[in-house]
């Protein structure tokens, strides 16, 4: 039988002692690649939560404009010389559902997202001061001055005199 020789101090062979030094190194290099995993899966899972918030947000700003053209009426499209209520029923629908099935990274979305602000910088004021501020005639602020004894050419301070 013959036993091993220890060296003195180390009990380690000599064959761990050649290897051990790059294992270890081998085992940080993996541990710290788990590391850096595991903060870039949480910087994507923010990432992408951050991007459902804004889908969300675009797909009801979508459906506000999308109800408000509804509820509008149809010949105030025509007297604002604008398209008629059903083009923008349809334009504003459509807008809806893509923003709401697509991802914010593709084109369709985007395309969608300018016809709402296209809806609501352009057409919803126009049609709003064709049919009044709440959608019936006679409601606002204006309509009220004009109620009270007040003239077209009142400002918010009073008649407005042409510097007279």
């Amino acid at each position: 039988m013959v036993r091993p020789v220890r060296s003195s101090g180390s009990t380690r062979s000599p064959v761990r002692d050649r290897y051990g030094g790059k294992q270890q190194a081998v085992r940080q290099a993996e541990q710290s690649d788990q590391a850096v995993k595991a903060v870039d899966s949480v910087l994507i899972s923010g990432f992408f939560s951050v991007l459902a918030l804004i889908s969300w947000a675009l797909f009801l700003f979508a459906t506000f404009a999308f109800v408000d053209a509804a509820f509008r009426r149809q010949d105030a499209y025509r007297a604002a010389d604008k398209n008629n209520k059903a083009f923008w029923l349809i334009i504003l629908g459509i807008a809806a559902v893509v923003m709401k099935l697509f991802s914010l990274l593709s084109f369709l979305p985007v395309i969608g997202l300018i016809a709402v602000i296209v809806y609501m910088v352009d057409v919803r004021p126009a049609v709003r001061e064709i049919s009044g501020r709440g959608g019936g005639s006679g409601s606002g602020p204006r309509s009220l001055r004009r109620r009270n004894g007040g003239s077209s050419s009142d400002g918010p301070y009073g008649p407005y005199n042409g510097g007279r």
